[in-house]
């Protein structure tokens, strides 16, 4: 049974109190505390529109380590004629509301609420929620953002503007995960678009075994910067994304 939080402290139950529906706890609040110890212990937020604010522990979780990678081979090619200029952290606010805005076909309405902006700015201010955004000269047209704690980022969503926007901010994301050894990026719950890039299905246990794991990293806390290219990133990455891969 999900269990009702406490305003008054961050405690979170334990991932056996979940429902078959993955949901954890009830209620509590954006407050980058609360925020930082849910991811802290693998758990997320997922407002529902006329409902408590809703936290969940799913069984299966969806993950992507960067070693894994899948680039296909039309992404390939728009990466290689790409001119577009990837960024970190240069503008957390502007990714967030656009991710708030955008039309998403399998949903009537938006998950991100103006109070859980307000959470992920704090933590972006504290270092810990970071964004990748694409840019057109200085036009932001896509981008994504997350959360790091240890050696794993944790996806929250993307939005695009130009066709592949997101996709190429989110190679150059992988590339830069796989520079800086981290061992797993937490993609929540199954979408057909991130399996395409190679996520999978593993069990709670197993996705819990691979968060205490990366707890023994240093947080990557801080405004990140990014040193490669798409066409580097690409290039950095071929090692692990093999030519059978992008097909």
């Amino acid at each position: 049974m999900p269990i009702l939080l406490d305003p008054h402290d961050y405690y979170f139950p334990d991932h056996g109190q979940a429902d078959e529906h993955g949901i954890v706890a009830v209620g509590g609040d954006f407050r980058p505390e609360r925020l930082l110890a849910a991811y802290y212990a693998g758990i997320f937020p997922w407002p529902h529109q006329n409902l408590p604010l809703l936290w969940f522990s799913p069984d299966p979780r969806f993950v992507l380590k960067p070693s894994e990678l899948i680039i296909n081979r039309s992404l390939a090619k728009a990466i290689r004629q790409s001119t577009l200029r990837i960024q970190a952290d240069t503008n957390f606010l502007a990714v967030i509301k656009n991710c708030q805005s955008a039309n998403r076909s399998n949903q009537k309405a938006t998950w991100i609420s103006d109070e859980m902006i307000d959470g992920y700015l704090a933590l972006h201010n504290l270092g810990f929620a970071h964004s990748i955004e694409a840019y057109d000269q200085e036009r932001l047209v896509g981008g994504l953002y997350g959360i790091n704690i240890g050696s794993m980022f944790f996806g929250e969503s993307m939005f695009f503007i130009s066709s592949n926007a997101s996709k190429i901010a989110f190679v150059c994301l992988v590339a830069h995960l796989q520079s800086w050894q981290f061992s797993l990026i937490d993609c929540q719950s199954h979408t057909e678009h991130l399996e395409k890039f190679g996520a999978h299905a593993i069990s709670r246990d197993l996705f819990l075994a691979e968060l205490s794991n990366s707890h023994l990293y240093p947080t990557k806390q801080g405004h990140w910067q990014f040193y490669l290219t798409p066409k580097q990133a690409v290039e950095y990455l071929s090692p692990w994304v093999s030519l059978k891969k992008i097909t």
